[in-house]
């Protein structure tokens, strides 16, 4: 995958930063509620969230970016994604500090990933979208979770499972 596809957005923001999934990732967004804890889990999971009575690892997409962990708050939101994997669809829940939109970018619209000055790799950015306000980053979720990490969610939800 070179770069992202035009198409429909979901919006949010970690701080200042703004990024965008493809909304058919998105299966639903859930006010924050905090997880159950893991133990032994990766620093970024936080836990299960229980969402229609199955356990859904969570991960604090700041911790994961490398960004400072903040507090929850009013606006904060569990987006919880479907994200295709080579074998399997992993359920996981990502903690967005607010979630905006979901908008349409255009394929004139999305500019391949530049060394734009941001904190983490950018092999996680799949495109940015330029606006008056300032850049929104294309997030590319299944780069953003390597197999490792894919593996030890994957291997969370099966505990759940046989519970």
């Amino acid at each position: 995958m070179s770069g992202a596809a035009e198409g429909q957005y979901v919006t949010f923001s970690l701080g200042d930063e703004v990024f965008a999934a493809p909304v058919g990732l998105v299966r639903e967004i859930l006010t924050y509620q905090a997880p159950s804890r893991i133990p032994n889990g990766p620093d970024y999971l936080l836990g299960l969230t229980d969402v229609r009575g199955r356990g859904v690892p969570t991960a604090d997409l700041r911790i994961r970016l490398g960004m400072t962990p903040v507090e929850p708050t009013l606006n904060t939101r569990i987006l919880v994604l479907d994200i295709p994997l080579e074998d399997r669809t992993l359920s996981l829940g990502l903690v967005a500090d607010r979630v905006f939109e979901v908008t349409a970018f255009t394929a004139d619209q999305i500019e391949p990933s530049p060394d734009i000055g941001v904190k983490w790799r950018s092999d996680y950015i799949s495109g940015v979208v330029r606006r008056d306000e300032g850049f929104v980053v294309l997030i590319d979720l299944p780069r953003l979770l390597s197999s490792t990490d894919a593996v030890s969610m994957a291997s969370f939800s099966e505990v759940d499972r046989a519970a």
